[in-house]
């Protein structure tokens, strides 16, 4: 009986052998593929601040064509909330259209902090801007519900002071912009200002690519331009630009219920 289980217990070991290597290389193929893909994704960076409404619409509009088209799979996307906010000496905030922007930046800039997953901290902005754009944005806290998300984690966020330094770090990487942003939404492709042709900016993802994995919607009519720089149209009425018309008041996020009364009363 030993000498025909040995054998067989060979036969096994090697088999769980052969097995354990396929199975390694499979995954190490696998990791790679997926490092390889994260590679060739095309980054996409949106300076922005919340009650512009040219910045509400883009997001609220525009940008979703990332998810609706699949073009998601293939773009890093960071959405940076200061916009043409200041920060006077005193530390406090100064935001183009009032205590109401300062707010809503410190909570989107909580959305992305504390909902990392693009999917998940982007539909909430979305659905704050598409109100905004509408002049409801007092109406914000109801996203919470649209999209399915917890509040606590934003609120904690903003009421422990983390908006506040998050605030201040897009301060600091919005005022590093070289060139400098002279208006929002300032869209970046690959570290590269579309300027006012902002809004081609699948156009400029497409070319952008190198994948092999090409999305459908690059080869689609409605996502081509003939040449890539100052061929956008009415641009000029499009932005909200540094140094604009300005409702400036004095604000520091504290806490969050609070001044959501006071701001939005």
């Amino acid at each position: 009986m030993a000498s025909h289980g040995y054998p067989r217990r060979i036969f096994i070991f090697f088999l769980l052998l052969l097995h354990t290597f396929l199975f390694q290389y499979n995954s190490s193929s696998c990791y790679a593929q997926i490092a390889e893909l994260n590679d060739q994704k095309v980054d996409l960076t949106l300076y922005y601040e919340t009650l512009c409404p040219y910045c509400s619409y883009f997001i609220a509009h525009d940008l979703v064509r990332l998810f609706t088209t699949g073009l998601i799979s293939i773009v890093n996307l960071r959405l940076v909330p200061w916009g043409n906010a200041d920060v006077e000496p005193s530390g406090y905030f100064q935001c183009q259209h009032g205590s109401g922007e300062c707010l809503l930046n410190t909570v989107e800039a909580c959305a992305v902090d504390a909902y990392p997953d693009t999917y998940k901290h982007y539909f909430m902005i979305q659905c704050i801007e598409s109100l905004a754009y509408q002049n409801r944005e007092a109406e914000w806290q109801s996203c919470f519900d649209q999209v399915s998300l917890d509040s606590k984690p934003i609120f904690d966020c903003y009421n422990q002071g983390n908006g506040r330094r998050l605030e201040l770090q897009y301060a600091y990487e919005t005022s590093q912009l070289n060139p400098p942003h002279a208006y929002v939404p300032w869209v970046l492709v690959n570290n590269q200002p579309l300027r006012q042709d902002y809004q081609n900016f699948i156009a400029y993802i497409c070319r952008e690519y190198r994948g092999s994995s090409v999305p459908a919607a690059c080869s689609s009519a409605e996502f081509m331009i003939n040449s890539f720089g100052n061929d956008a149209t009415d641009a000029f009425q499009q932005m909200c630009y540094v140094g604009g018309n300005q409702n400036l008041t004095s604000f520091v996020p504290t806490e969050i219920l609070q001044q959501n009364s006071q701001v939005f009363s």
